[in-house]
């Protein structure tokens, strides 16, 4: 059973929580062991939210999910996890990774709560409302980022927040119309929501959540304050990774099929893999070398 309820945390998905290092970096901060030890730390603590907050959705949607092909054999709705210990280990979790958080900084503690009563209330009631639902998928990887700055106590980043949360927004909503088209009926069985999209909105969602993620990666990489801040003009010539990454993923969307599971792309297509390798080394080199 213990196994079932780590498994129900999806570690794999903890990919996500990466995002809490941006801060540490793009801080100049990387060799700062203070801030690094922090920035470890706000990750186990997201990890562990993040995977409390999985065994609540996946408590709510137990019934759903015996529908979905591939979900229906994780441990609550396949029946090896109990709904009692499940609510208790969750319970256990949220409990212990706040009051860790409040030790790393009372602000990093008040993002956490925020985002785990955000995903409750997504589990409860959001997650049924179109378009806010990839909405609040979005916010959820824009708070981690914010959390890392408070982990390491520097300035909270506007750039930080909106390109992270107009990626996100791409990724959300290519799930969404993995889900719509691949799932076919039992998509909407399986997520209601589904029913109040069409392929051709969640192909122009995409288009649009693209294309601003571009321009503001852009918009960033050359305004005067970013300038200014990392004494370097150099950070455009990031752009091609970015460029390829995205492009990449809609080639996996659109011709593999593999919107439906983000972390399985970044973790295994080997192409994507080099990319973001490539992407942060690029960033390091301009940060902290030139």
């Amino acid at each position: 059973m213990v196994g079932g309820l780590l498994l129900s945390m999806r570690p794999k998905q903890w990919v996500k929580n990466l995002l809490v290092f941006a801060a540490l970096i793009f801080s100049k901060n990387l060799v700062h062991v203070p801030s690094a030890l922090k920035s470890v730390a706000a990750f186990a603590v997201f990890c562990v939210l993040s995977g409390a907050v999985y065994i609540i959705n996946d408590l709510m949607d137990r019934e759903g999910d015996r529908t979905h092909p591939r979900k229906r054999n994780r441990p609550i709705a396949s029946g090896r996890v109990k709904p009692g210990p499940a609510v208790a280990w969750a319970a256990v979790s949220v409990a212990g990774s706040l009051v860790a958080a409040w030790f790393i900084d009372w602000r990093f503690c008040a993002i956490g709560a925020g985002y785990f009563v955000m995903q409750l209330a997504y589990s409860v009631r959001l997650k049924h409302v179109v378009v806010l639902d990839v909405i609040i998928v979005a916010i959820g990887f824009a708070l981690r980022a914010i959390a890392g700055t408070f982990a390491i106590n520097v300035g909270v980043s506007s750039w930080l927040f909106v390109v992270t949360l107009l990626l996100a927004l791409f990724v959300a909503v290519a799930k969404r119309r993995h889900e719509l088209v691949n799932l076919e009926g039992g998509g909407i069985t399986h997520r209601s929501v589904l029913g109040k999209y069409s392929q051709s909105l969640l192909d122009q969602m995409m288009a649009v959540a693209t294309s601003a993620t571009v321009v503001a990666y852009c918009l960033y990489t050359i305004a005067p304050e970013t300038v200014q801040k990392f004494g370097s003009r150099y950070l455009i010539f990031t752009l091609p990774f970015v460029l390829y990454g995205i492009y990449r993923y809609l080639y996996l969307v659109y011709r593999k099929e593999q919107g439906g599971t983000p972390e399985k792309v970044f973790l295994t297509d080997v192409p994507m893999i080099v990319d973001i390798l490539l992407y942060g080394g690029a960033v390091v080199a301009v940060l902290y070398v030139f």
